[in-house]
């Protein structure tokens, strides 16, 4: 993948010619033409673009459109294709409360296909459109599916059974609570996850109220990373003294350290509880007083 070099003053129709030009020379496959994003529809840049499309004569027209604006993206879609004829949509923020409801819209009133969905801002956040998985979270029935799919592209597999053989023997350390914590966010943070499993719409208000911080796994992370090999190793070593260097190396509260330090400690429980039961013990106990 190869970016055109920036030349000061050139027009967007130069730009593109010569986008064109070094495509053919240099031997690439794809060119792609990214032009700058507009919320209003504007004649000139109207013309521009039909311009562009004349002399390009691109294979796909793609409109981004982001999902929150709702009927506002919706008629800059049904502009958009009655003057450039779009051949595809990129819906981009679909993790947020209308769960991509736009997109019912848009699909209908011009009669493009949704082609991508954008849940973020990284090229690993831009997925296909699967219709499906989208009426799925209208509905607030999640998409798990999708989520089994990032996870499995995200989780490395000898990591993860590594991590099962040390849960099943109770034996569960900070550096381990670090390795979840980055798979979290890797797969799009609590945010993320949290809009691709059922019934989370019915609690929304309850989730708000609680004031989940996403930055938070962030904190944790430096947390972990400003204690020393053998704190990870065996967090019972972490008195008063040491928390405040580990507070201060991250850049964090004493309150925080501590809570990570809760946290670390009721999960590390929970393992030893599961490791020590068979699996009628485990059934007959049932997950209320697992976690209670």
């Amino acid at each position: 993948m190869s970016s055109l070099p920036i030349v000061k003053g050139e027009t967007p129709i130069a730009i593109a010619k010569r986008a064109l030009q070094a495509g053919k020379t240099e031997g690439f496959d794809v060119v792609i033409l990214d032009t700058a994003g507009r919320l209003h529809i504007d004649q000139a840049l109207m013309d521009e673009l039909a311009q562009i499309k004349n002399i390009t004569q691109p294979v796909e027209t793609l409109l981004v459109a982001d999902s929150l604006t709702g009927q506002d993206a919706v008629n800059v879609a049904k502009e958009f294709h009655s003057k450039l004829t779009v051949t595809g949509i990129v819906l981009t923020r679909i993790d947020g409360d209308n769960r991509g409801g736009a997109a019912l819209s848009m699909r209908s009133i011009t009669g493009c296909p949704i082609k991508f969905l954008g849940a973020g801002e990284k090229l690993s956040e831009l997925e296909l459109f699967h219709p499906e998985r989208i009426a799925s979270r209208i509905l607030d029935m999640g998409d798990i599916v999708s989520l089994v799919e990032r996870a499995a592209e995200t989780v490395n597999q000898e990591e993860a059974e590594r991590l099962a053989k040390k849960m099943q023997k109770g034996a569960f350390d900070l550096n381990d609570l670090a390795s979840q914590l980055k798979t979290i966010r890797k797969m799009g943070g609590i945010g993320g996850l949290m809009g691709m499993l059922p019934g989370m719409k019915k609690i929304k208000n309850q989730l708000a109220d609680a004031n989940i911080d996403e930055k938070i796994i962030g904190r944790q992370e430096a947390i972990i990373s400003s204690m020393t090999k053998q704190e990870r190793k065996n967090a019972k070593i972490i008195n008063a003294s040491r928390r405040r260097r580990i507070a201060t190396g991250a850049g964090v509260s004493i309150q925080d350290v501590n809570r990570l330090l809760k946290q670390y400690q009721d999960m590390s429980t929970m393992m030893k509880r599961v490791s020590k039961m068979d699996k009628k013990s485990f059934i007959r106990s049932g997950l209320g007083n697992l976690f209670s």
